[in-house]
């Protein structure tokens, strides 16, 4: 059955978004490249937050499906769906990251395993927003919605509403670098959580059915004369 699912769930995968933001995140670290004069750590730090935030934006689509409400009746489940679709785009974005990484240059690029756990943790959210979504909502595409929180909130609550002993986005050379990685990790591991939490069926799509049902069953308790 999955073997049978590889190649639909494949094309129906949001390439159009994904390659638009890694496009967009791509040439922001490359540019780093191109200013006169020895690469600044801290811009190349910025460039590479700037690009975890755009995959977190194609990610955010991942789960929009136009179908939604026909295919849910499928012999697969939910949870195994969105688990294949994925499987099918983790190993793009490890090259992407990989790419955004080594477009850094190298006397210039933070800690690899530090920047990484920060993208990582744009991604779960990203993810974990679009599945909740489809489990309290019964919108197809959720992505749209979930790019625009994203945007708004990963540009607005790390800089203006954290306060400075809770910061995310410190440098390379600030004394609190290894305690906001810590929060990172934290808010990975919770990002996660969320995800794995919202990705069976949506609820909605239960209580419509149960309401549905009620209401079919409403006629048959009318007597014949109306009363």
């Amino acid at each position: 059955m999955i073997r049978a699912l590889l190649r639909p769930v494949w094309r129906t995968l949001p390439w159009p978004a994904l390659a638009a933001a890694g496009g967009l995140g791509l040439l922001l670290v490359g540019g780093s490249r191109l200013l006169p004069g020895p690469p600044d750590p801290w811009l190349c730090l910025g460039l590479l937050r700037a690009a975890a935030l755009c995959l977190g934006l194609g990610l955010a689509f991942l789960l929009d499906d136009p179908a939604r409400h026909t295919t849910a009746s499928v012999p697969v489940r939910r949870p195994v769906r969105s688990a294949l679709r994925l499987a099918l785009t983790a190993p793009v974005v490890a090259l992407w990251w990989t790419a955004a990484l080594l477009l850094v240059p190298g006397q210039a690029r933070p800690p690899v395993g530090a920047v990484t756990l920060e993208a990582a943790a744009c991604a779960l959210f990203a993810l974990a927003a679009a599945a909740a979504r489809v489990r309290f909502t019964d919108e197809s595409r959720p992505g749209t919605g979930v790019a625009v929180a994203l945007l708004l909130g990963g540009v607005t609550v790390p800089t203006l509403l954290l306060p400075e002993r809770w910061a995310l986005l410190v440098s390379v050379g600030d004394k609190h670098w290894g305690e906001a990685h810590e929060r990172w990790a934290l808010l990975l591991v919770l990002a996660t959580a969320v995800a794995v939490l919202c990705t069976p069926e949506p609820l909605r799509r239960g209580l419509a059915v149960r309401r549905g049902r009620g209401l079919r069953r409403r006629p048959a308790d009318v007597s014949p004369s109306g009363v």
